[in-house]
């Protein structure tokens, strides 16, 4: 039997924008036998399209991507198709970022520092129907467990403030009131357990959950 009729091999989706990341993997793919890539895309739309075309066992799946990003795709392909496997593979070792994509679907979660030497077995035991969270991610995500979760109005806000923007320039944007600016300042601020506005934003970016 030739290979694109071979049901035994495991078939792979690569999704990420960068092409050094997705040349890599699928040189370390090329080199299993029980594995083959049936298709690459480069952001969160494509990786759908590719999905729907080749339904592949597992699906490789960066986070950070233009258009449509990880955990939105990883949420339209399961809504999809609820038994897809999908890896996320990501340079973020935030857990707000981690949990985000673990409740859209993801049934693995590596970073990519991790790939050459986790990422083989991952997709073994991903495609036999387990789940893959290695040890440092499942610590990062421990931490913060009890962690309060911030209000969309919260998160509006930090955006702005980690724009470099005053309270009173937010307060026009969001069309509210200075006080209520640094109401909703002062309980995320106490939810992050920072000491300052800009102490605020890099605990936030750190973990996930905003982007600077």
């Amino acid at each position: 039997m030739d290979a694109a009729g071979d049901s035994s091999l495991i078939d792979v989706l690569s999704v990420d924008d960068h092409p050094l990341v997705r040349e890599g993997i699928a040189a370390i793919l090329a080199a299993e036998p029980d594995m083959r890539l049936v298709a690459e895309a480069t952001n969160g739309r494509e990786a759908l399209q590719c999905f729907r075309q080749h339904q592949p066992d597992v699906t490789l799946m960066d986070l950070a991507m233009p258009d449509v990003d990880g955990i939105e795709a990883i949420a339209r392909i399961r809504s999809e198709f609820p038994s897809a496997r999908i890896i996320v593979l990501t340079s973020y070792s935030g857990d707000a970022r981690m949990v985000g994509a673990l409740k859209a679907g993801a049934s693995g979660y590596l970073l990519k520092h991790t790939l050459r030497r986790e990422l083989l077995d991952a997709i073994r035991t991903v495609n036999a129907g387990l789940r893959r969270i290695p040890p440092e991610v499942a610590k990062e995500i421990a931490e913060h467990a009890g962690a309060e979760t911030l209000t969309a109005r919260e998160l509006d806000v930090l955006r702005q403030v980690a724009a470099g923007r005053s309270n009173k320039q937010i307060a026009t944007d969001l069309q509210i009131s200075v006080s209520t600016v640094k109401a909703h300042l002062k309980a995320t601020l106490a939810k992050l357990d920072a000491d300052g506005r800009t102490h605020g934003v890099l605990i936030a970016a750190k973990r996930g959950i905003i982007r600077i």
